[in-house]
Formats: C-alpha cells, sequence, structure tokens
C-alpha cells in the first residue's frame, strides 16, 4: 500500500502490506507529504504522523475505527500526556491496543513515531 496523501518511503520499505486481512502500516513520521517539513511541537507532530497513518490505512480501504494495535515512539515520556491528548482525538469510537516506548532519536530528528495494525 502506497499514498501519496502521506510521506514516500525513504528506503526499501511499503507504506503497508496487507497480509491475512490485517494492513500492517510502516512507522510514521510526523513529515508533511505536500511540503516535506516536520512541524514544530508534540502537538502538530502527532497530529500529522496520525492523519499520515489515516491517508494509509483510507488507501487500503480501511479506517482508523478498524485498528486493533499501534505502537508509539516518543522521544521523551514528558511529551506522553499532550500526544495522549492528540491520540485521543483520532481514536474516538475504538481505541486499539497500544504500546509506547520513549526512544533517544528518530529520523528527521522527529519527537514520536507511530505505525499501526488493522483489519482490512
Amino acid at each position: 500500500i502506497n499514498t501519496g496523501k502521506s510521506p514516500g518511503a525513504i528506503g526499501p520499505y511499503n507504506q503497508g502490506i496487507v497480509a491475512g486481512g490485517f494492513l500492517f502500516t510502516s512507522g510514521q513520521l510526523p513529515i508533511n507529504p505536500k511540503t516535506g517539513e516536520v512541524p514544530e511541537g508534540i502537538e502538530k507532530q502527532t497530529a500529522q504522523v496520525l492523519d499520515n497513518l489515516k491517508a494509509i490505512i483510507e488507501e487500503a480501504g480501511s479506517s482508523l475505527d478498524n485498528v486493533v494495535k499501534c505502537t508509539v515512539y516518543i522521544r521523551n515520556m514528558d511529551d506522553f500526556n499532550v500526544m495522549n491528548d492528540i491520540y485521543a482525538t483520532y481514536f474516538k469510537n475504538v481505541a486499539p491496543a497500544r504500546a509506547c516506548v520513549e526512544v533517544s532519536k528518530m529520523a528527521k530528528n522527529a519527537l514520536v513515531e507511530i505505525d499501526a495494525i488493522a483489519i482490512v
């Protein structure tokens, strides 16, 4: 699965793969697919990441309501509550299972990256 509504892969991978009735997305960085820029701050970065994931999931013919698992990679766990508040606005109907881990560094010096598994 690949869409121009989410940033293109910056390596040898796809934005998502459908297997066994599930969509497995690659981790999404907060890159604006139109400008290639990374917004400032955890709020805007979290929203951009989730917009990117949503575009991939919809390209596969599914929706955020069908996401069953997310993994959140966050550079500073002190940003967890802010990230969580933005995340909650995207998963209003059904909250998927989730893991959240703090990492020391991400590509593009991002503050957050999220991947997802969804039913298709």
